[in-house]
């Protein structure tokens, strides 16, 4: 089975294109949290009981690793724990951005696929096919491209024409030949900050996997996902609106309702 069709069953099996990403910052912790003497034991704890908050709504978990390598030697173990703890019926995504020669590359590949073990990890090609390639030597598992990111300083670079079109442009055709030579599925990252880009990049590549971050917190909108969820499958995140919906004693539970929430407003957009 392929990651896309992985992604498509668990999607249609529990009506969700939700992906709850875990950026777990110490510092914005609930309250009852923030006593922990250990903070990657407080972390632990708060990502298990978030886990457990959404797992019903989610179709996907993404991990940002800067938040668990900033906890320095413990960080690693609570990765680990917090892979560990996911259910069965979601696909697991390693936030690292990595984007190295190819030498580095696989063993960054290494590290994602075969020690941890995720199922998807974001890569970034400013280097070029061979700093993408190793992530895509894994057949079931994905790697997505940064194309359009969400982020303000997007347009410093992703924006500037090459051949008259878009950076981001020429950056997803890439992507898409790589996708068809190499055993592992390609996808893009696509920010719903910017609907324009997102509507050309999947009338470029219909069919890859999208992953859109930028809704909730950073103020994308649900309704332009709709026509690409058409024709691509797509896996739309949201980290802090979840995450820190509440920092006190009912964090859980307040996740959860801003997950069942966004799940709802997702779902009218982009029915399976």
């Amino acid at each position: 089975m392929t990651f896309t069709d992985r992604l498509r069953t668990l999607q249609r099996r529990k009506q969700t294109v939700l992906c709850v990403g875990l950026d777990p910052d110490p510092a914005r912790l609930p309250r009852p949290l923030r006593g922990e003497s250990n903070p990657a034991t407080a972390v632990r704890t708060f990502l298990q009981q978030i886990i457990d908050a959404t797992r019903h709504v989610a179709c996907a978990y993404k991990l940002n690793l800067a938040f668990f390598e900033a906890l320095g030697r413990d960080g690693w173990p609570v990765l680990e724990a917090t892979l560990q703890h996911m259910p069965d019926d979601v696909v697991t995504i390693a936030d690292g951005k990595r984007g190295d020669i190819g030498s580095s590359a696989r063993f960054y590949a290494r590290a994602v696929f075969e020690l941890l073990p995720f199922d998807a990890c974001t890569v970034s090609p400013y280097m070029g096919r061979d700093a993408v390639a190793p992530f895509l030597e894994y057949e079931g598992r994905a790697a997505f491209v940064l194309t359009r990111t969400s982020n303000p300083g997007a347009r410093d670079f992703q924006e500037r024409r090459c051949d008259g079109e878009p950076l981001y442009l020429t950056v997803a055709r890439a992507v898409a030949r790589w996708n068809q030579e190499l055993p592992g599925t390609a996808g893009l990252v696509v920010g719903a900050t910017d609907p324009y880009a997102l509507a050309a990049v999947h009338l470029a590549c219909a069919g890859l996997p999208l992953l859109i971050p930028g809704v909730g917190a950073q103020g994308g909108a649900i309704e332009p996902i709709l026509q690409v969820a058409r024709r691509s499958p797509v896996l739309v995140n949201s980290s802090r609106q979840i995450l820190y919906a509440s920092d006190r004693s009912d964090f859980a539970e307040a996740a959860a309702r801003e997950a069942e929430a966004l799940r709802d407003q997702l779902l009218e957009a982009c029915p399976s």
